[in-house]
């Protein structure tokens, strides 16, 4: 095993949340955190991730078959239980000291991927030619917030999983709002507005890409003089 893998890690210590939900979600867990029987572990929950993504692609598929978006209702269910699930599983783990930070850290922002795309994937079926590939391009795009923030993770060791006020829970949240005005209304209202929603994701994406690297450089550039100021010190002496 490499020195790294057996240093300090610090990829289950998020920074601290920031959206506007962060303190009552967390309120939530420290509350009820206590209440999971024994037999349940928090890589069960981790894992549990799977059939949710698995319910997404069905209910979204089911839907589009049918012709009933009823089926959407179940998609919102699926993001309830896995926002369940993910605010549990690493909380489980540090509260019994049972934890399994690396895996848990792999497998969590794996499967949060797995999660993404089936969700999108799940809303791909409700539509056609044009507006299908327009939702296939969301996937990318959100693939590279989190791979950013891997990123950004390595390069400075904290790892921050909220930006501009917007973290998961209420990336879920709005999922749940566009299930809910696509069973009532249908997709014709929201297909003029894809072009917009992938063109504002990309131009969120890059002010946090220009953010990110603004304050790695400032980070480099002040262990660059840090290092500068050592050399001609020791050159010195």
């Amino acid at each position: 095993m490499s020195e790294e893998a057996k240093g300090s890690f610090t990829g289950d210590k998020k920074l601290p949340m920031t959206t506007l939900l962060a303190g009552v979600e967390r309120k939530f867990i420290d509350a009820n955190v206590t209440r999971f029987p024994r037999w349940i572990e928090g890589y069960h929950l981790t894992l549990m991730t799977i059939p949710w993504s698995a319910g997404l692609i069905l209910f979204g598929w089911l839907a589009a078959r049918t012709g009933s978006f009823h089926w959407l209702w179940l998609s919102s269910l699926m993001l309830v239980l896995q926002w369940f699930t993910d605010c549990f599983d690493g909380a489980l783990g540090r509260h019994r000291d049972t934890g399994i930070p690396k895996w848990g850290f792999y497998m969590d922002h794996l499967l949060d991927f797995v999660f993404m795309a089936a969700t999108l994937m799940g809303y791909a079926f409700l539509l056609q030619g044009r507006d299908r590939a327009l939702v296939h391009g969301l996937i990318p795009v959100f693939a590279t917030f989190m791979v950013s923030s891997f990123l950004s993770f390595g390069a400075t060791g904290q790892f921050k999983i909220t930006y501009m006020g917007t973290g998961p829970t209420e990336i879920r949240i709005g999922f749940i709002v566009l299930n809910t005005a696509l069973t009532l209304f249908g997709t014709q209202w929201v297909r003029p507005l894809l072009p917009y929603i992938l063109g504002v994701s990309i131009l969120f994406l890059c002010v946090i890409v220009f953010r990110t690297q603004k304050y790695i450089w400032a980070i480099d550039m002040s262990d660059k003089l840090a290092r500068t100021k050592q050399g001609s010190s020791d050159s010195k002496g």
